[in-house]
């Protein structure tokens, strides 16, 4: 199996509240990693994660309203460190790219909500899509309930009745040529909404 270098958070974001922020600040210092918060202006706070090796991994993050918005970019190698930015990532439904960097390849996971949307294979060579989300079942029943394109054909097909009804009765070539132009644009979107 390849042997991981690095991770890498591109654009990476998180939210907590006050009182899950708090909980990660004590469970965050371990036998490998410490913490510091650095408060700055206007309710922002870095927290600053610290491998016992020296690196760091900054996390920012910005009050709105009882939320904390973490922001965070940066390139990972200590394997503690790893580890416990990944915790924090997945725990609070990180949404973002983030890169597995091996010596030969990268894969890159972008994230939403926490959950995996695609992962690619990137390559000297070029990148190649390994995985690519489809409709979760949760999804699919929300959508199979959303009525809407089902009253619009239902609304079409009255439609369509009333102008054939109207052509049935029409006497003159001019209006029936007017009923079949609404025919005509009436039936192609019927046929789009039943596609």
């Amino acid at each position: 199996m390849a042997q991981r270098l690095a991770m890498e958070y591109v654009n990476a974001t998180m939210q907590m509240t006050e009182f899950q922020l708090n909980q990660f600040l004590l469970t965050a210092d371990t036998s490998y990693i410490s913490h510091r918060v650095k408060i700055l202006g206007a309710g922002e706070q870095e927290i600053v994660l610290e491998e016992a090796g020296g690196e760091e991994v900054h996390l920012s993050f910005e009050r709105k309203g009882g939320i904390y918005i973490g922001s965070l970019s940066c390139r990972v190698v200590n394997p503690h460190l790893i580890n416990a930015v990944r915790k924090l990532f997945f725990m609070y439904k990180g949404t973002g790219t983030v890169n597995r960097i091996y010596k030969e390849l990268t894969m890159m996971y972008y994230y939403e909500g926490g959950s995996v949307r695609r992962i690619s294979e990137v390559r000297p060579g070029g990148t190649k899509l390994i995985y690519q989300h489809k409709y979760s079942l949760v999804e699919m029943m929300s959508i199979y309930k959303l009525q809407t394109v089902e009253q619009e054909i239902e609304q079409e097909r009255r439609k369509i009745n009333r102008l054939l009804d109207l052509r049935n009765t029409c006497q003159h070539e001019e209006a029936i040529r007017e009923v079949d132009e609404q025919l005509k644009v009436a039936t192609y979107r019927l046929f789009q909404l039943e596609a």
